[in-house]
């Protein structure tokens, strides 16, 4: 989290439609044969059956990552350093015992989990992300970006939430074109007030915090007047709008899966912070965004 980055199918529908109606009412089929016409529910609605939605499997046998600072695993192990070995998504850490893990076992993640994220990156680099993962061809897409779309210089600078959603539209629409079948699952941006709340009083962090994390939330921590707080809520605010759009975009995809809002929601304390910063999540903080994952992943039913 560091500060850095279809076509209308109505004419077909139209004319599908049109035809069966067409072969029961005149009892023949759409080539002028004479085959009984269609009885029951399909002879009373004279419409097609629908599709049926894709099945969700729940033990995907490869995995990529994509996403910023969290998924590389930011000050997890040492300060100002990735440490993707502690990563929630494809890490071998064993304290963290990562979603690859989890689903592949020790060996399978090391051998079919790959790690995209970058730290820094913001959802406009979400979609060269994507194409990097297409390359693996993997049956599962972990996403976790947001963040640093909030965590700009100043409030006026971070994403538009227009602009965020078409950079998501196109990271999607990116995968799509090489694997239309990969299933996505789809991290809620973190609670950025909640971890300004937990670190403000610890005054390594702070210190930490100048070097740039975060300043439109973590800027001049201690100040609690009415300017410094409408900065942190209009963050807030920001970041919740970021993920309605992470949750409508992924529901028009028939193979993505939000989180619910379960990171959003998941109160971070001491211990799932870096104590090096006091922000980005440590090694207990990475196990416990790889557990949400993993039950989301594993769910017969869609997270809410």
């Amino acid at each position: 989290m560091r500060n850095r980055g279809h076509r209308s199918r109505g004419l077909l529908a139209a004319f599908a439609a049109a035809v069966v109606g067409v072969a029961g009412l005149t009892g023949c089929d759409a080539v002028g044969g004479n085959a009984p016409g269609p009885s029951g529910t399909a002879a009373q609605t004279g419409k097609p059956s629908p599709k049926p939605t894709p099945s969700w499997d729940r033990s995907p046998r490869s995995l990529a990552a994509v996403g910023d600072s969290i998924t590389r695993g930011f000050d997890a192990c040492s300060v100002l350093t990735d440490c993707p070995d502690s990563s929630w998504a494809t890490g071998t850490d064993a304290k963290v015992n990562s979603l690859a893990v989890r689903l592949l076992g020790r060996t399978g993640a090391a051998q079919r989990s790959w790690n995209y994220a970058q730290t820094g990156s913001r959802m406009s680099d979400l979609p060269g992300q994507m194409a990097q993962a297409a390359t693996r061809r993997p049956e599962l897409v972990t996403v976790m970006a947001g963040a640093n779309d909030a965590c700009r210089a100043s409030v006026s600078a971070m994403t538009s939430v227009a602009e965020f959603r078409a950079q998501f539209e196109d990271a999607m629409t990116t995968l799509r074109e090489s694997l239309p079948k990969t299933q996505v699952y789809v991290s809620s941006v973190p609670d950025l007030k909640r971890l300004w709340s937990q670190g403000r009083t610890n005054q390594l962090s702070k210190q930490i915090w100048k070097l740039g994390i975060c300043p439109s939330m973590l800027g001049d921590p201690d100040a609690l007047d009415s300017a410094a707080t409408l900065r942190r809520d209009t963050v807030q605010d920001r970041v919740e709008e970021y993920n309605a759009v992470l949750r409508e975009v992924c529901a028009k995809d028939r193979r993505c899966r939000f989180d619910g809002g379960a990171v959003f929601e998941y109160r971070f304390g001491t211990k799932q912070l870096s104590h090096w910063d006091w922000f980005h999540p440590s090694r207990n903080g990475q196990a416990r965004l790889a557990e949400m994952a993993y039950a989301g992943v594993t769910s017969r039913t869609p997270p809410k």
